[in-house]
């Protein structure tokens, strides 16, 4: 378990709430303090205008869109942002930068790609 003293906020993009709910904390265990969850990309823009998110984990397919499509719309608002996509659709994702980590969720994996969106 990786343990931060700086407060640091996470925006989860996911549709499936108890997916959403594991996630948060697993996130919690890493250090994160505070959460919203989103459920689609408009949803999840507005979360993140206000209040701005040091990571970004996104599943592929939400409702009314993809994560992919939330987080590009959030990056060109407000600049890069760690992203950590969590989804059971990862061959969809070939290509991409950001980590991918499958479902179900390993917690290891998941501390490990946030640790890898971190240093890029």
């Amino acid at each position: 378990m990786t343990v931060h003293t700086k407060a640091r906020h996470a925006l989860i993009i996911e549709d499936e709430i108890l997916i959403a709910f594991e996630v948060e904390a697993l996130l919690a265990e890493q250090g994160f303090t505070s959460f919203d969850i989103a459920d689609t990309p408009q949803d999840a823009l507005a979360l993140a205008l206000a209040h701005r998110p040091d990571l970004i984990t996104a599943d592929y397919r939400i409702v009314g869109g993809t994560g992919v499509e939330a987080v590009e719309a959030i990056h060109e608002q407000l600049g890069e942002i760690p992203v950590v996509y969590v989804t059971g659709n990862s061959d969809l994702l070939l290509g991409r930068k950001p980590p991918v980590v499958g479902k179900p969720i390993s917690a290891l994996r998941l501390a490990e790609a946030c640790a890898r969106a971190f240093t890029r």
